[in-house]
């Protein structure tokens, strides 16, 4: 169905000195992915939890509030001793503070035309779900797909499943219900509703027709 590419940027190892805390090695940006970001924001919210000031816990791991300030925001690489003397005063392991790093970010490309045909609840001939991605390993599920409508048979307006879903109309017309409520989309018309009221299609006007869907909903992480 698809390629999926996990792209972090490269990990810039924690800059050893001679100088020991006091020189510490200028970050190289701000993304949000790089390893200086996911050190800094682990420390902040290490501090938070522990009700500490910034001056509080510069104190303690014998760091200046500037120094320790710049860490929090990604704009310096500390040293491998700061990072030992952070883990020491916030009473947590130095392993700890590369958690946001090293987790998974996956990406997943759908040529077009390519995207895993679903048979889904209801799914008639002429009634094509192309699944074109799904997040993996995450508590909140997100599973988008193109939906394409070809043959009038008979539709359901009676769907019903957990979470949220998003439809957005790209060709066609179609009278869509959402529990009590009745929608005339046409091409441009979005649609956002909770998915555990009975919806569906009540009357497909002119075809074919094409609609994006995006369900979201919560799952269970062993």
């Amino acid at each position: 169905m698809s390629t999926d590419a996990r792209n972090l940027s490269p990990a810039a190892a924690p800059a050893a000195t001679t100088a020991g805390r006091a020189a510490e090695a200028p970050s190289r940006g701000r993304d949000a992915t790089s390893l200086e970001s996911a050190i800094g924001l682990q420390v902040r919210e290490f501090r938070t939890r522990l009700g500490m000031t910034v001056v509080e816990l510069a104190r303690q791991a014998d760091l200046s509030p500037g120094m320790l300030s710049k860490i929090e925001n990604g704009q310096t690489s500390p040293s491998l001793s700061t990072l030992q003397s952070l883990s020491r005063a916030l009473n947590t392991p130095v392993t700890s503070f590369f958690r946001k790093f090293e987790e998974q970010r996956d990406a997943t490309f759908v040529k077009a035309g390519q995207g895993l045909s679903i048979d889904r609840r209801g799914t008639k001939a002429g009634h094509n779900y192309a699944l074109l991605g799904h997040s993996i390993g995450k508590q909140l599920g997100v599973e988008p797909y193109l939906i394409t409508l070809t043959e009038v048979t008979d539709i359901s307006s009676t769907f019903q499943h957990p979470g949220f879903e998003f439809l957005y109309l790209l060709e066609g017309e179609v009278v869509y219900r959402h529990g009590q409520k009745i929608y005339e989309m046409t091409p441009g018309d979005s649609l956002f509703f909770d998915a555990e009221a009975p919806h569906g299609p009540e009357e497909l006007r002119k075809l074919p027709i094409r609609m994006l869907s995006v369900m979201v909903h919560m799952r269970e992480i062993e």
